[in-house]
């Protein structure tokens, strides 16, 4: 028997092929971790300041809206590393790259909606005293919703057998 003969004679199974899993990335997703956990301090001081003892303003103004959306920014970045992290250097699937468009139109709708007085379309526009309104806040809650759907999207569930 040849050499060739011996490798055409084998046949290979699909199961036969294995996949190596590469380890986590546990430093890249304690960094990230670190980053939500910033991100969602920054949050908190801009929505709720007397916690921490820095409330000026009996309303919720311009400075406290923009903390509180970079924080949401913080987080919205932080959390698609931590996730992507979780792929371990795989390719993501068509619903994880639908769940970080979700993320990235929630943070629009969120930003959108909370400098609308900002920008004019608010119920209290300049050059009066932009004030964080009932409007607002659930443009930024359906924005927020948007982002905890792409956030599952994301997720690397495992394959069923």
């Amino acid at each position: 028997m040849t050499e060739e003969s011996k490798n055409t004679d084998r046949v290979f199974n699909p199961s036969d092929i294995t996949i190596p899993v590469t380890p986590l990335p546990r430093v890249r997703i304690r960094i990230a971790l670190i980053g939500v956990l910033l991100g969602l301090l920054f949050f908190f001081i801009g929505a709720k300041p007397s916690w921490f003892g820095l409330d000026r303003s009996p309303v919720v103004g311009f400075i406290q809206i923009t903390v509180m959306l970079i924080g949401m920014g913080v987080i919205c970045v932080s959390g698609y590393a931590v996730i992507r992290a979780l792929w371990r250097n795989q390719p993501p699937t068509i619903s994880a790259d639908i769940g970080l468009r979700l993320v990235s139109t929630g943070y629009v709708v969120a930003l959108f909606s909370g400098m609308a007085d900002v920008f004019g379309i608010g119920s209290h526009p300049l050059p009066g005293v932009p004030i964080f309104g009932v409007w607002q806040a659930r443009g930024m809650e359906i924005g927020l919703a948007l982002i905890a759907i792409g956030f599952v999207m994301m997720y690397p569930y495992k394959k069923q057998d």
